[in-house]
């Protein structure tokens, strides 16, 4: 195994146990904790992640209506978002044994206020045999970031 994926592996096994201690897979739960949340309309800076992926976050928040602005500079912003991405594409014995060209993506991502430096808002996902690889990931992350805004 790479670095790398050591490396995102313990960061979303620290947001899977953080999880867990709220309820594991209950973002509301999660978010119901949490001192501050995300004021609709607020600016969002999304900050470069590895393999361009923030382009698939953005694209997801626009797709998902998410009510949020996307700012393209931090300067401009209220929060700041950053996150790691992962895929793991299809090997020749997939795409042989089983036809598929499928990729397993993992991607994480969190919020922070610039102003206060807290962590308002953190997710984690896991899509094995993604059809559409980063696009999934990058949508499922807009999708359950709309959840934990306040209208």
């Amino acid at each position: 195994m790479k670095i790398k994926g050591k490396m995102f592996i313990c960061i979303a096994a620290l947001i899977s146990i953080s999880m867990t201690a709220v309820g594991y897979g209950q973002e509301k739960s999660v978010l119901g904790t949490a001192k501050k949340m995300i004021p609709s309309g607020s600016k969002v800076y999304v900050a470069p992640m590895k393999d361009g992926f923030e382009t698939f976050v953005i694209a997801g928040i626009i797709k998902k209506q998410v009510p949020v602005v996307v700012v393209n500079s931090k300067d401009k912003a209220e929060y700041e978002m950053t996150g790691i991405s992962e895929s793991d594409k299809a090997g020749w014995a997939k795409m042989i044994f089983l036809g598929s060209q499928q990729s397993n993506e993992e991607a994480s991502i969190k919020v922070v206020e610039i102003s206060s430096g807290e962590v308002v808002y953190g997710y984690s996902v896991h899509k094995g045999n993604s059809a559409r690889g980063k696009q999934s990931a990058g949508e499922a992350c807009a999708k359950h970031l709309k959840e934990s805004i306040t209208k």
